[in-house]
């Protein structure tokens, strides 16, 4: 039987989907313009949004992005400047359940807002980009994804153009970002200067090669890829590109803020996955420019963990407690960077990835409940949320597996994904000073964690209400939203093993 062949280029489907859904809810606004049709258009962005995740997950069951499979295997696309294998197909999974759920959310929370085409339209666009982003392998093909992202999240964290928070956390989201694209641009401008070239597999032949001109520009390779950081850094809402994080998550929508600390996370470390695992191969990358860059990764992820949840622990707005709870989880994201100069780096890397995957479920989950109780009316501080339960009792249980999984709480999915990121960097530490404080740090983070995740659950469940509420209304896609978010997170206990499998094997092929 003939085996239909499909050109290269649909191997980016998932992106290419979501390219579409934008297109055609532009077409919808050009011809009913201002239109409140939320069924119409939360139902395009849905459906586009689902259909990218289900061709992402038949790609990776078909085998498409793996090594060794015949007939399928990595796929280059347009000279190398794109590739899709199964580090790019598993951030597209992720961006694309992050997205749906969001949508999804949307249908209730625009209920009386303008500018709802646009809204959809923004959203989608952004996750197209993260989805290219994944699947970028130039740098040149990364800074375009990468602005394809930025541009329509700084309009989405500003579109509330009534409220004066919305428009204020907008505009400092878009000068850091503005900065951090310039240094990061800047970076990209020193490494080409230093290898010549752009695509992430030449820079890597050049430097392995030991060209006499690459070592004698060490120090300029040096200062660009500490630049390349930077920019990742700011994405990765890590320290100490942090500060736009709590004011934009605070001011945007409560959607947007779980979009842009889920989904756009998880690009951003797709991305630094996929630049210093591919363009910088680290004994070669030492060797020139004298400073083992997992070094600097290690700091970052130490500092980042630590003052995200420190700073959480002293928050009384909620949206702010979970914005700086963001920051520390992408502190143990960066575990799987730092680690990379071990034996075992790899596993601890997928440990990582696991861990992000389990994170776009609960994260996306509590601040979509966030954005529950702001329809109901409830206040931003802990003590507003008091007594919730009493009349949300299944919104708040959801919630509170939300919280218990963030911090780690057995035997929740965010208890694996940090006891399997404990127990690879244990077993890759072996006599690594730097990791073993880094597993410490991580496991006195966590415990740290509990005490301002478990006061919101307090809140929500022990604490007697300041006052007394009316019956709550319980729209269809808040409640939707958080509830399957919820079910998720629960519903990846039983499948944690294949799923981490996934995440294991699709690092160690990167890696390798």
């Amino acid at each position: 039987m003939a085996v239909l062949e499909l050109p290269d280029w649909m191997a980016l489907a998932p992106a290419l989907i979501l390219a579409g859904t934008a297109l055609v809810l532009f077409l919808i606004d050009s011809i009913e313009p201002h239109s409140t049709n939320r069924t119409l258009l939360s139902g395009t962005a849905v459906a586009g949004s689902l259909s990218s995740l289900a061709v992402a997950v038949w790609f990776t069951v078909a085998g498409v992005g793996a090594t060794g499979i015949e007939n399928y295997g990595v796929i280059d696309i347009m000279n190398g400047q794109f590739v899709v294998d199964q580090l790019a197909l598993y951030f597209m999974i992720i961006i694309a359940v992050v997205t749906a759920l969001v949508t999804v959310a949307s249908y209730d929370y625009l209920q009386d807002h303008t500018y709802q085409a646009e809204y959809y339209s923004l959203v989608v666009l952004a996750a197209t980009g993260m989805s290219m982003m994944a699947a970028s392998n130039s740098l040149v093909t990364i800074f375009i994804a990468l602005e394809l992202t930025s541009l329509p999240s700084y309009a989405l964290v500003a579109i509330l153009k009534d409220n004066r928070g919305s428009v204020e956390a907008g505009l400092k989201y878009f000068l850091i970002g503005a900065l951090s694209s310039a240094i990061f641009v800047y970076g990209v401008s020193l490494v080409y200067g230093a290898t010549g070239s752009l695509q992430l597999t030449r820079i890597a032949t050049v430097l392995e090669s030991g060209d006499g001109a690459v070592g004698d520009m060490g120090g300029l390779l040096g200062l660009g890829i500490l630049m390349l950081i930077g920019g990742i850094a700011f994405k990765t809402a890590s320290v100490p590109f942090h500060f736009w994080a709590p004011e934009a998550y605070e001011g945007a929508p409560a959607p947007i803020s779980a979009f842009l600390s889920s989904a756009s996370k998880a690009a951003g470390f797709v991305l630094a996955f996929r630049v210093f695992t591919t363009a910088f191969p680290l004994e070669a990358t030492t060797g020139i420019i004298g400073v083992d860059w997992t070094l600097v990764f290690a700091i970052l992820a130490i500092v980042t963990m630590t003052l995200g949840n420190f700073a959480a622990a002293t928050q009384e707005n909620v949206k702010r407690m979970l914005a700086y709870s963001s920051i520390g989880h992408a502190g143990y994201v960066l575990i799987g960077l730092a680690a990379l100069s071990a034996d075992g780096g790899d596993l601890v890397m997928g440990a990582a990835m696991m861990h992000l995957l389990v994170y776009g479920f609960m994260n996306t989950g509590a601040f979509l409940f966030v954005g529950l109780a702001e329809y109901w009316g409830v206040g931003r501080t802990f003590e507003d949320y008091n007594g919730l339960a009493e009349r949300a009792p299944f919104a708040c249980g959801a919630m509170a597996v939300f919280m218990f999984s963030l911090a780690g709480v057995p035997p929740f999915s965010g208890f694996w994904s940090k006891y399997l990121l404990y127990t690879e960097l244990i077993n890759a530490a072996a006599d690594n000073t730097v990791l073993l404080v880094l597993a410490a740090a991580l496991v006195i983070n966590s415990a740290l964690s509990l005490y301002y995740y478990s006061r919101l659950v307090k809140a929500l469940w022990i604490e007697e209400p300041l006052l007394d509420r009316d019956r709550l209304a319980q729209p269809t896609g808040l409640y939707a939203a958080v509830i399957a978010a919820a079910v998720m997170t629960v519903v990846l206990l039983p499948a944690f093993g294949p799923v981490a499998d996934a995440a294991l094997e699709a690092a160690a092929a990167v890696v390798a």
